[in-house]
């Protein structure tokens, strides 16, 4: 029997890891209630490899993770919503975690431990400074809202929400290019706590590999401090260009 979540696969030319994500869960169980890959416009092989899945394929108009992750939150029949890289491998009991999460009505969403790595390198050094932004960039730049509960999650972690939820809040912000993760996390406060899950994830460190680990952890950082003190993510993101 399917679980009641509906997982959302926001893509852009992702051929290089669409497969083997797609192949992982097909391990879920239970397995989800439906899986939805909104693609933005790949010009690779991405569609291909999404419609030889056994998943629903949608088209977005307009490429950005944000209104690709709406669009896919309107046609999601579940009760759950789990948005989910194209890049990251998840645990076969993802379902079961989730659900048991959110069965506490204090929560309104959470997220996974990031633990970030390669062929050839699993970035501990990147992977912890991750985990303590989760707690450290709320602290620092929204104390108020941390002690009633709010962790900073981003979207390798894997978010997950209650569709109910996600659209009392308003969804994700689709003028945000950057950071709408961030954001959605304080848009769900006042439905609820959030958690971060101590379990772990599995995201490709195709952007460390590209940038280097002293390059990638100065922009990380800069970016958050950045938009900590109230930067646009207009202009943060062009320190965030697209790695594939």
């Amino acid at each position: 029997m399917s679980s009641e979540i509906s997982i959302i696969i926001p893509t852009l030319n992702e051929e290089n890891s669409l497969k083997r994500t797609l192949n992982n869960l097909t391990l879920l169980d239970p397995p989800p209630k439906e899986i939805i890959v909104v693609d933005g416009g790949s010009q690779d092989n991405t569609l291909n490899i999404a419609r030889q899945a056994d998943v629903s394929l949608l088209i977005s108009k307009q490429a950005g993770r944000s209104i690709q992750m709406n669009l896919g939150a309107k046609a999601a029949a579940g009760d759950i919503l789990c948005f989910l890289h194209a890049d990251t491998l998840v645990p076969d009991d993802l379902m079961v975690v989730i659900e048991k999460t959110l069965k506490n009505p204090d929560l309104a969403g959470g997220g996974f431990i990031s633990l970030m790595n390669g062929q050839q390198h699993t970035r501990w050094g990147v992977s912890l400074h991750n985990y303590l932004k989760t707690y450290y960039a709320p602290l620092i730049f929204r104390p108020h809202l941390f002690f009633k509960g709010l962790r900073i999650l981003f979207g390798d972690q894997v978010i997950f929400c209650r569709r109910s939820d996600f659209w009392h809040c308003g969804g994700y912000d689709e003028k945000l290019s950057i950071m709408e993760d961030a954001d959605i996390c304080i848009k769900l406060l006042p439905y609820g706590r959030i958690c971060l899950v101590n379990r772990i994830v599995q995201s490709s460190d195709r952007r460390v590999a590209k940038w280097g680990f002293l390059k990638a952890n100065i922009i990380y950082l800069f970016i958050g401090c950045l938009w900590g003190v109230g930067v646009s993510a207009t202009y943060l993101k062009q320190f965030y260009n697209e790695i594939r």
